[in-house]
């Protein structure tokens, strides 16, 4: 996908997960977020947005913290979409030679990075939204989906901060089986952090196969590993994920 292709999700799912969001109503809670009503998600998704412009229009090449953020009920709608807004400008008018602070391998440059993950932050979130709701999820593009399955696995569970590990030595491997060709991701999980390679790797312990926007939801832990989805192997693989892979 293209960095203007991120954008343009970015934009979307934002306006679909506030309108998602007031809906459910602020204090519906959030089934996939324990703890969190959906006045905290919005909050949360709100401040990212602000978190993310100043490294891009500011150019911050040390991480800032996430901004503080005490919003009345009545304006939360108008403060997420306004921080939107100015998210999706900076993006637009930043160059793709930007220097400024990322944290994950596996993006061409600056920009293309808070982009790319701006556009999965905001979409993962909108799922929440909607499932805070109790609607029908609205669809992941197919495209969209992969990529974020290459984001989580290949970079932020490649990372030290990553808990799926594993005192044995096991193989997970994550294969899409819708599109023009299926696409293999295989990690390796030890006591150290986890390697990711694309493509057949050994002889895997469990393998996660399907659709590639389900298998993007679950393992977001947004969706079981069932319905659509097979499970090949030792599905206590799978338990592991789901106890350990979340993401702070």
């Amino acid at each position: 996908m293209e960095t203007s292709d991120f954008i343009t999700v970015l934009g979307r799912e934002g306006h679909s997960l506030i309108s998602a969001a007031e809906e459910a109503g602020l204090g519906s809670e959030v089934p996939t977020c324990p703890g969190w009503h959906v006045r905290d998600l919005v909050l949360h998704v709100g401040r990212v947005h602000r978190w993310a412009t100043r490294h891009v229009a500011e150019r911050l090449t040390e991480p800032a913290g996430l901004p503080e953020a005490e919003v009345p009920d009545e304006l939360l709608g108008d403060w997420f979409r306004d921080g939107l807004h100015t998210l999706v400008g900076a993006l637009d008018d930043a160059s793709d030679d930007l220097r400024c602070w990322t944290f994950l391998r596996g993006t061409a440059n600056a920009r293309a990075f808070w982009a790319r993950r701006q556009a999965h932050e905001t979409t993962i979130h909108r799922v929440d939204a909607e499932l805070a709701e109790g609607q029908a999820l609205s669809p992941v593009d197919r495209d969209l989906a992969a990529d974020g399955i290459d984001e989580l696995l290949a970079g932020f569970h490649t990372r030290s901060r990553s808990r799926v590990r594993s005192p044995r030595p096991l193989i997970l491997r994550v294969r899409t089986t819708d599109g023009a060709a299926s696409e293999v991701w295989t990690m390796r999980l030890t006591e150290e952090e986890p390697s990711v390679g694309r493509g057949e790797e050994g002889d895997a312990d469990c393998e996660l196969s399907g659709p590639a926007e389900l298998l993007y939801l679950a393992l977001w832990n947004r969706l079981p590993h069932s319905g659509g989805l097979t499970v090949t192997g030792d599905a206590d693989v799978l338990r592991l994920w789901r106890e350990k892979s979340t993401i702070t």
